[in-house]
This record gives structure tokens, C-alpha cells and sequence, in this order.
């Protein structure tokens, strides 16, 4: 049996309310909406010298409560610093190696298929995408579930509990018979960690969207490619955007009318949390008026949590290839057929399926965002606070 999940130390669980809350209902039960949440001017004046527990309370989604403290830099007793040595010295060197191999076996088999295949451009600009098809798709496919759950496995993610959340209620709109040959275009999930889009490489191997630079990687960046991702420059305040969300749209329709387009797998959250709370989501995949499949990843754990909130890449690889067995857990819900009035409110469609998601998998609704978390982070650093982007784009 997996250990105890850390979401146990948040505040207590809200009563059962048959699978179904309405947003007066939602904030009613969850303990944390009881406080109002920062607004952008009082993020933006928090002073540097809070507590750490004050900064936790305030910034919930993005605190650490593992053994390693905030940003994984808290103290460690003699065990846990013998365990990291060890570690350090035998395991991290062997998974090193393994997932090296991985990867390069997947960017071999990537390369063959991609031999005399032009890549299409979205718009004709940017970065563009290997479209396969035939036994090229079949063999970038089979071989990418196979070594992503590989490389989980070399992760320490020996096993993965998957359950499929089924409603009682036969009379729920969203459960029509006649819907049940539609296929969703989108995969929306919570995010929690990069190991996110290794699990569903390995169980559904959907196309997603990433941040430029990414294309342009040894090894990741063809993969990424014969992935069918959508490649985004985070930074940047041109009209990219539209272009990118026009993309999206493009391909969530696609994968919903054509049995053989891989599905878009979104993270509307725009951001990662230390897995006990689900932020606003975004509308982008949701535009698209196209049935989606949410999906809820849980990570349990003893010392180190798999979450990627508030510690540097370096230092979580680190702690994660330090901890011999690690766990997730995944929840699929049934596709989710928005109605007419979701259809027409893209904003309505994605906060009745964040709803969804919340109580289905016990997740606690705050309304912060990727500006907080930069807050929150520079705070933790000590640093003058950043000038933070308020911005709502979806």
C-alpha cells in the first residue's frame, strides 16, 4: 500500500456532496476559501521579512512540506543525510545511466521515422512538428509508451495505481449514451511535477504545448517534435499568442473528428503546486467547444515530494533520483461533454470541470497564479520582490 499522502496535513475534508458543487456550495466547504484570497496589490507589497510559516499560509499551493523544508533546503538529521550520501554515491550514477540509455534508444527510434519527413509549420512559422503517419506514427507511438514508462521506472515509479471514477448517477447529463462514441480532443490534467508528462506519454502519448527552446534541445528536441507539441515563446508580448491559441484549437478539434490525431494534453493551471490544490484554470483548452478527458495525478510520500514548486530543477532531480521508491497515483474521470451554455462560455466550461476535478479528487480551489508563485519565490530568497505580471490571458 502506497504511504500516507501529504494532503493529509491540509485542512480537513469537505462533506460529501454526491459529486456535484456548486461555486457558492465550493466555497462554503473548503476551509482555505474561507480567507479572502491576496489580491495583486497586496501580493505585491508582501514584505520580504514574513516567516516562512506566514509565507506558507499565504502562498499554500506552493509550500513544501516534506522532510527537506522550503525549497528543499531545510535541515537533515544524520540518517537522512547517510541515506543522500549513499544514494548520491550508488543510485543516482546507476539511474543516470539507465535513463541516459532511454532516452537515446527513443531519440534512435525518433530519428528513423522521422527520415524524409518534412516538418509542418503552424502558420508556416516557428518551430514545426513531425507529422507521422503509417508505421512511422505506430512506431514513435508504441515505442513512447513503452520507454516513458521505462524511464518512470528508472524514476522509482515501480508501480502506478490507476483508477477510473465512475458516477452513480446514471441520470447525469454529461453521462449520455449517445455521447459515448465522441472522442475528447483535450486531456486536461492538474500539474504537479515534469514527471506529469512522462505518465501520460506512457498511457496516452497526447501532443502538448512547450516552451521554444525546447525544440531546439539535443535528443529532447526531435522527440519533443514526433511528440506533435506546439512550441510557445513564454516570454514574449508579440501576438504569438493568438497564434499559439488558434493551434490548439486547431488540433483539440482535429483530435476530436479524427480517430487517428493524438489529443492535446493541456495543464490549465498555467503552473505547478505542491499537489493539494487546484488553481483558476485557463480557457485555451477549452475554446475548442470539444469534450475533454480530466485526469487527476496525486503523489504521495514519505521524505521528499515528487511536486516541483518552489526548489530549483537541479536540486529536485537531485532529492528525486536520491529517494529509492517514489509514488503516483491517477484518477481518470469520464470525458466531460460540455452543454450548450459551456460551449458558448469557454470560462464557465473550464471552472465547472476545475469543480469537477476538485472534489472527484479532494483538491482544495485557491485563486492564485503563476504571479504569487514568483512572489512567493522571491520571498523565500530573500530577494526584493519582482514586478509581477497580473496578467489574466487564457
Amino acid at each position: 500500500m502506497a504511504p500516507n499522502d501529504a494532503a493529509t496535513t491540509a485542512p480537513s475534508e469537505p462533506e460529501s456532496v454526491g459529486g456535484r458543487m456548486s461555486s457558492e456550495d465550493t466555497v462554503a466547504t473548503r476551509p482555505l476559501l474561507s480567507a479572502p484570497s491576496p489580491s495583486p496589490s497586496a501580493a505585491s507589497a508582501a514584505p520580504v521579512r514574513d516567516s516562512i510559516e506566514e509565507l506558507d499560509r499565504r502562498y499554500a499551493p506552493y509550500a513544501r512540506r516534506d522532510a527537506y523544508g522550503p525549497m528543499g533546503r531545510g535541515p537533515v538529521g544524520a540518517v537522512e543525510a547517510f541515506r543522500l550520501a549513499f544514494a548520491a554515491v550508488v543510485l543516482i550514477p546507476l539511474r543516470v545511466v539507465a535513463g541516459m540509455l532511454v532516452l537515446v534508444v527513443y531519440y534512435l527510434v525518433c530519428r528513423v521515422c522521422t527520415l524524409r519527413v518534412e516538418e509542418e509549420r503552424e502558420g508556416g512559422e516557428g518551430d514545426g512538428y513531425a507529422r507521422l503517419e503509417g508505421w512511422r506514427r505506430e512506431g514513435v507511438v508504441r515505442c513512447g509508451r513503452a520507454l516513458a514508462r521505462a524511464m518512470l521506472f528508472v524514476f522509482g515509479f515501480y508501480w502506478i495505481p490507476e483508477h477510473d471514477c465512475r458516477f452513480a448517477d446514471a441520470e447525469d447529463g454529461h453521462a449520455d449514451q449517445s455521447k459515448e462514441m465522441e472522442r475528447p480532443g483535450a486531456i486536461v490534467s492538474n500539474h504537479v511535477s515534469y514527471v506529469d508528462i512522462l505518465y501520460h506519454m506512457s498511457a496516452s502519448f497526447p501532443s502538448f504545448v512547450a516552451k521554444r527552446s525546447v525544440a531546439r534541445s539535443p535528443l529532447v528536441g526531435l522527440i519533443s517534435k514526433c511528440l506533435g507539441c506546439i512550441f510557445v515563446q513564454r516570454e514574449s508580448k508579440t501576438s504569438d499568442f493568438k497564434g499559439v491559441s488558434g493551434a490548439v484549437t486547431e488540433r483539440i478539434q482535429r483530435a476530436h473528428q479524427q480517430k487517428n490525431a493524438p489529443m492535446m494534453l493541456l495543464f490549465p493551471e498555467g503552473t505547478t503546486t505542491n499537489g493539494d490544490y487546484l488553481l483558476p484554470f485557463k480557457t485555451g483548452a477549452f475554446i475548442a467547444k470539444a469534450p475533454v478527458q480530466p485526469v487527476i495525478l496525486r503523489y504521495p510520500y514519505r521524505r521528499f515530494n515528487p511536486a516541483w514548486e518552489s526548489m530549483s530543477g537541479a536540486r529536485h532531480v537531485f532529492l528525486l533520483l536520491c529517494q529509492f521508491v517514489n509514488y503516483l497515483e491517477v484518477i481518470h474521470l469520464p470525458v466531460y461533454y460540455p452543454s450548450e451554455q459551456e460551449k458558448n462560455d469557454p470560462k464557465l466550461y473550464a471552472n465547472n470541470v476545475r469543480k469537477l476535478m476538485a472534489v472527484e479528487g479532494n483538491l482544495f480551489l485557491l485563486d492564485l497564479g503563476l504571479a504569487e508563485k514568483r512572489v512567493y519565490h522571491a520571498a523565500l530568497n530573500g530577494n526584493s520582490l519582482p514586478r509581477v505580471l497580473h496578467q489574466k490571458d487564457d
